[in-house]
């Protein structure tokens, strides 16, 4: 028997064993998102599989960038050892326990090539062992209620015609298809996805690429060489990274064409949405006709029309969406409205709007928090699939989102590690951020961290844990300073002031006290601007150039005193010794010295965690 009959008929085997084969969790997409969740299922002790349409994990990746380079920066080396500490500033790495899965020993690049990050979730899944089924493609995907239990299924087909069942799926396929919009004469243009990348195939050619993007500038940059000139088009201004604090948007390292347009050196870059746009075919060059829809009338009109030169190839660079194909129209899949239209509808528990036990997990999960932080990249939807995770495990498991009791009289200590530290609230700012529960009469704390803002109103549904009063710590950017065109470098764009703590601009933690949780109304109810509802008491605390809060007077002492006002109870830390003598000479002592000393539940400490002022 040959070697070949042999692979077949191992292939059968396999497919016959997945016919009618039932998970309890089934995640559709090896990538750096599945992958995510796969862990988390993995060690939780899930019955789970992962199903990947081609063989290797993370497959995207294998043609994408076409350029090879990443825009993920990998920062190797912060001068500090806190693994915690680090991740806020790895962008590659996925989450996990063993320390050899970090992406820095994978390449010293600080922008890595996308080989290398393959190389990294093929490493990642097998030292994991995490559970994919690879070449299998689903479709069909469908919902089935069974009469006699009343429980519903997922149901889907794979490419050899076997039917898969779960009782909850996940779907992490990422942004898969080309983004292609019908005009006149779009027949005409090429795709990023397909064209050459070879800067000889655009020697002496007149190049004109629809899109504003990352991937329009980066192919502009591999080819503007070669050119005679690339102009650029798109529906709104350029939205640079340092000005927005949108990761999305462009960055540094692609934005050389900038510098050709501003110094006069033939390259443009042009506002027009394609609505308005035309292509003409005039011999084997095509020209751009912009046409306003409303009014009816062309640009082209005018003889110094911008545009008027002919162009040899004319390239749609819109980056990708939510492929919904893999889904039966009974699901009536939605996507989100406006310019988050590329990714699908879904809630701030990341389940489809109107499916129930479907969920979006990686890159296409980004739509809540689209422009709003880093949802739609590793370094952000790792922390949103954990989160995801620990809803899943409450609501299908029974088991509580992770939490830890401690003393009021820690909580300064346990807070200032945490905003020094934490990673998920600093890459997802302003969507995940830590809640502490305020028990005992303000003697307890129940701390939970990284829970979605958005469902605060929503506590004790999605964690397991009830409370009512509660502190909420975010790390967020001042409301009015970034943006498109807005000067993030002005003079004035820093304070140091510890009383005008509420005017930073820079990314920096706030507080917000909750006597009774915020009710669905108020949560709906907020302005664009706004993180959560105004709440009983908030703080700000200063913005810091090297991001790290720990000055005694600027950043600790404020905090204490704002702690100690919503919590009625002195937060002051004591040696031993003081204690024993307030106990010899007075009624009561400090709480402090109640938890730690007298109660017999604390370690005595040679010395307070804090200098008091």
């Amino acid at each position: 028997m040959t070697s070949r009959v042999l692979m077949v008929l191992v292939t059968l085997v396999g497919c016959i064993q997945a016919a009618d084969k039932y998970w309890d969790y089934i995640v559709v997409g090896a990538g750096p998102g599945g992958l995510q969740m796969g862990h988390f299922l993995q060690k939780a002790g899930r019955n789970y599989v992962l199903l990947e349409r081609n063989s290797v994990a993370a497959s995207f990746f294998e043609k994408f960038p076409r350029h090879d380079q990443l825009i993920s920066i990998n920062k190797r080396h912060t001068g500090k050892k806190n693994t915690e500490f680090n991740l806020r500033h790895d962008w590659n790495s996925l989450l996990s326990d063993d320390k050899s899965l970090l992406f820095r020993h994978y390449s010293k690049l600080f922008f890595p090539q996308r080989v290398q990050l393959l190389d990294y979730m093929a490493d990642y899944q097998k030292k994991l062992g995490i559970n994919v089924q690879f070449h299998t493609e689903v479709s069909n995907i469908r919902k089935e209620t069974n009469a006699t239990t009343n429980k519903t299924v997922f149901l889907m087909d794979d490419q050899n015609g076997n039917t898969l069942k779960c009782k909850v799926l996940i779907v992490a396929s990422g942004l898969s298809k080309p983004v292609e919009p019908k005009f006149q004469g779009s027949e005409f243009t090429e795709n990023y996805s397909d064209v050459s990348i070879n800067p000889d195939d655009y020697e002496g050619k007149s190049v004109l690429i629809i899109g504003r993007g990352n991937s329009a500038f980066e192919l502009a940059e591999s080819i503007y060489g070669s050119t005679n000139f690339v102009h650029m088009i798109g529906r709104s201004r350029v939205r640079l990274s340092w000005a927005t604090h949108y990761v999305g948007d462009l960055r540094a390292v692609n934005n050389a064409l900038l510098d050709t347009y501003q110094l006069k050196s033939l390259d443009a870059v042009v506002e027009a949405t394609t609505d308005d746009m035309q292509l003409v075919k005039t011999g084997d060059r095509l020209k751009l006709e912009l046409v306003d829809q409303q009014a009816g009338v062309s640009e082209n009109i005018y003889d110094n029309f911008a545009m008027r030169d002919l162009y040899d190839k004319v390239i749609l660079c819109l980056g990708f969406q939510f492929d919904n194909g893999i889904f039966n129209s009974s699901l009536n899949i939605k996507k989100s409205k406006g310019r988050e239209d590329k990714f699908p509808l879904i809630g701030y528990d990341y389940q489809l709007r109107d499916v129930e036990d479907l969920y979006i997990a990686g890159g296409a999960s980004h739509g809540p928090d689209f422009r709003k932080s880093a949802g739609g990249f590793i370094h952000g939807f790792r922390y949103t699939a954990r989160a995801l995770h620990r809803m899943l495990e409450w609501k299908y498991e029974g088991v509580p989102w992770p939490s830890v009791s401690i003393l009021s009289t820690d909580l300064l200590a346990t807070i200032i590690k945490r905003i020094n530290e934490g990673s998920g609230f600093y890459q997802m700012f302003g969507m995940l951020g830590d809640v502490m529960a305020i028990r005992s009469a303000g003697e307890e704390i129940e701390y939970l961290e990284e829970v979605p803002l958005n469902l605060l109103d929503r506590l004790s549904e999605i964690t397991g844990h009830s409370y009512d009063e509660v502190i909420v710590l975010v790390l967020q950017y001042g409301a009015n300073f970034s943006g498109p065109g807005k000067d993030v470098f002005r003079i004035d764009r820093a304070t140091g002031e510890p009383s005008d703590a509420h005017n930073s601009n820079f990314l920096h933690p706030v507080f917000y006290h909750y006597k009774q949780l915020p009710t669905a109304e108020q949560m709906s109810s907020k302005t664009k601007y706004e993180i959560l509802p105004r709440p009983d008491h908030m703080h700000h605390i200063v913005e810091d150039f090297l991001t790290l809060w720990d000055a005694p007077s600027s950043h600790i002492l404020p905090l204490r005193r704002y702690l100690e006002t919503v919590l009625d109870r002195d937060l002051r830390t004591f040696y031993a010794s003081d204690c024993l003598s307030m106990a010899m000479l007075h009624q009561t002592v400090p709480l402090y010295c109640q938890q730690h000393y007298l109660s017999g539940r604390g370690i005595i400490r040679a010395e307070p965690l804090f200098q008091q002022s």
